[in-house]
């Protein structure tokens, strides 16, 4: 093993001499290949007369360099070969031309003297130029001068509405009159064939103005004037009692204020008067009700005093939910004989139950509910005979409920809760049991639902009188069960 190594070393070291001399051939011909601009694989065929026939590739790298494989710190730079300057090429001669000759010569200088205009012959002036007209706004046409007159009224009231929700008056333009949003034409009783604003409805459009003053009173043909359910206020104008043909006012659900409407006071024509739901006060004046009104509706102001209401023809007749005070007046069957509705409900009402009102034949539904009436329930009511609603509730009444007014032939509903009613007889209380008759918050013994027992014996501590107690027993007609 010693003497195999011993001559492998041997050997090796005679070797190197040589070996040294094939790598310095080897760089001396890849210099030479360098200058000569060789592009491409080289390769050599190196003969090593110590460890025998090799071939080694000399191959060009990608950066650049000359390598001998398995020898990379023998590594050449590749040397680019040098590329001869082109010739610039040369610049083109632009040819100098001469600076363009204006064709035009400059125009002599202009007199400085004014020119004096051509003399005119005495005999024949000089015609004067008529100046052209001036533009005029669009001329509307309107079908007949009785729309030409309100159309401004028109125009001037739409000026002043704050709030339009529904866009009413997007319609109201142009001179179709008849075609603006609740507008109505018609041809007028004094002129058949003229045509004329006949009517206005303007419920349900919530719109809002501070006043109608200026624009109600001034349309002359005006028969019908509905404005329910809008946000108009202010006063009414004295001056609509000029509105000759007007039968039918409806300005309820506003915001009016002041004193009750006296211009409405004495329009003979006027045969519907609807004024509830807004701010108005004080007393209701005493001729209204002997106008010839079919409804009067009041209700839901502020009116504190109800006068002596004389004679009437009014069927319909609301004055609840006022601030009314006093007692039911005993004339009522003498002024509102011909009523079918009496509803003085909510209001402050106080005393006993006249006996007249047993005299109204024709009503219907009668409510005095939320007063604070008191006593018993007088006979005369069981006259009633086309009453269908009768209500006494939230009231101080009492006493026994009479069977004579539960068997009213057209009854459908008897309200008499809140009260101190103590008794109700057999015939009453089949109505109780069929819903007809409500007699809750009483003081009925054995029925559920009733005051508390000591709330009954305060109530009936105090003394409790009414005037003409007598008149209470009296029937002033045949009741129907002993025809």
């Amino acid at each position: 093993m010693k003497n195999k190594t011993a001559e492998m070393s041997v050997s090796t070291i005679s070797a190197f001499p040589t070996f040294k001399i094939v790598l310095k051939l080897a760089c001396l011909a890849f210099y030479s290949i360098a200058d000569a601009n060789t592009r491409g694989s080289l390769q050599f065929e190196l003969v090593n007369n110590v460890t025998g026939s090799a071939r080694r590739s000399i191959r060009q790298s990608r950066n650049n360099e000359i390598c001998i494989p398995f020898f990379p710190f023998h590594c050449l730079p590749w040397q680019t070969p040098l590329q001869p300057p082109l010739p610039s090429p040369l610049e083109p001669l632009s040819p100098t031309l001469p600076p363009p000759q204006s064709p035009l010569r400059p125009l002599p200088p202009l007199p400085t003297a004014p020119l004096s205009p051509p003399a005119v012959p005495p005999t024949q002036p000089a015609p004067a130029i008529a100046a052209a007209p001036a533009s005029s706004p669009t001329q509307l046409v309107f079908a007949d001068q009785r729309l030409a007159v309100v159309y401004p009224i028109i125009q001037k009231f739409k000026s002043i509405i704050t709030s339009d929700p529904l866009n009413i008056t997007g319609t109201w333009v142009g001179s179709n009159i008849c075609n603006y949003m609740g507008f109505y034409c018609d041809h007028p009783p004094d002129n058949l064939s003229a045509i004329a604003l006949a009517s206005i409805d303007f419920n349900g459009y919530h719109l809002s103005a501070p006043t109608i003053d200026g624009f109600l009173d001034q349309l002359p043909d005006l028969a019908l004037f509905h404005a329910n359910s809008n946000n108009f206020g202010g006063t009414i104008s004295p001056n609509i009692a000029k509105l000759r043909y007007l039968y039918e006012f409806d300005i309820s659900n506003n915001k009016f204020s002041g004193p009750f409407p006296t211009a409405v006071v004495g329009m003979n024509g006027l045969t519907f008067l609807d004024i509830r739901f807004n701010l108005f006060s004080g007393s209701v004046p005493p001729a209204i009700f002997a106008q010839n009104l079919d409804v009067l509706f009041l209700n839901d102001n502020n009116f504190m005093s109800l006068p002596e209401i004389g004679s009437s023809h009014i069927l319909y007749l609301t004055l609840a939910d006022n601030k009314f005070t006093g007692p039911i007046p005993r004339d009522i069957s003498k002024a509102l004989s011909a009523l079918t509705e009496v509803l003085l409900l909510g209001n402050q009402f106080f005393g006993c139950l006249p006996y007249e009102l047993g005299l109204l034949k024709e009503v219907e539904v009668f409510d005095v509910s939320k007063n604070l009436l008191t006593g018993p329930l007088p006979l005369s009511l069981s006259c009633l005979e086309k009453v269908e609603v009768l209500n006494f509730a939230e009231n101080l009444l009492y006493g026994a409920v009479p069977d004579l007014i539960c068997e009213l032939p057209n009854l459908a509903n008897l309200t008499l809760s809140g009260n101190y009613f103590t008794l109700v007889g057999p015939q009453c209380r089949s109505l109780i049991n069929n819903g007809v008759l409500d007699v809750r918050n009483n003081c009925i013994p054995g029925l559920p639902f009733q005051r508390s027992l000591h709330e009954c014996i305060a109530f009936f501590a105090l003394p409790r009188i009414c005037p003409h107690i007598q008149t209470y027993k009296i029937i002033p007609c045949k009741p129907p069960h002993f025809r």
